[in-house]
């Protein structure tokens, strides 16, 4: 009897280095941690909810801009549930918000076109500020403006009014 050669499980692609340099070190580890997390799911893509994630346990300017810790604690709480069942009805589809229809900057190999077309908006924030690197607060204002991504679907079932988060990422936008 002949058993099958176990194979490595696909892992989301990492992002090419021209990209990795477009990317503050705090934002490049964000990625990192989302890769690895993305890895460790059995996930084949990076997503916005992987993104999310990463962001609020590495970026304090993105837990800024919750109302308290008490909203991003509740956001973590879904985030954490996803691999024991919040999540799991995302197993095996690909996130696409219809965001974005085609992209042009930010390779998409292992990562959601929705997740794509957040790290794509975010370049194009920070190069809107004039700055040649993009932050977390990049991501997360790309991310939450996607309305029908699933980390807003996190944020939602969180009870975090997306509108009013768009305005707080904006007040912090002008502090720094």
């Amino acid at each position: 009897m002949h058993l099958p050669v176990p194979r490595p499980p696909r892992q989301p692609a990492p992002l090419h280095a021209s990209t990795y340099a477009r990317l503050t070190a705090e934002l490049a580890s964000v990625v990192a941690v989302a890769r690895r997390r993305a890895l460790r799911d059995g996930d084949r893509q990076i997503d916005t909810a992987h993104l999310l994630h990463s962001l609020l346990e590495e970026d304090p300017g993105v837990r800024a801009a919750f109302e308290d810790a008490g909203q991003s604690a509740r956001v973590l709480g879904y985030l954490v549930q996803r691999s024991i069942g919040y999540g799991l009805r995302w197993q095996g589809s690909v996130e696409d918000s219809g965001a974005v229809p085609l992209l042009r900057d930010v390779e998409a190999a292992g990562w959601s076109p929705s997740a794509s077309a957040a790290l794509e908006g975010a370049l194009e924030r920070a190069a809107g500020r004039g700055e040649a690197r993009a932050t977390g607060l990049d991501l997360f204002a790309a991310i939450a403006s996607d309305r029908a991504c699933r980390a807003v679907d996190v944020l939602g079932r969180a009870g975090v009014d997306t509108g009013l988060l768009d305005v707080r990422i904006a007040k912090l936008s002008q502090q720094v």
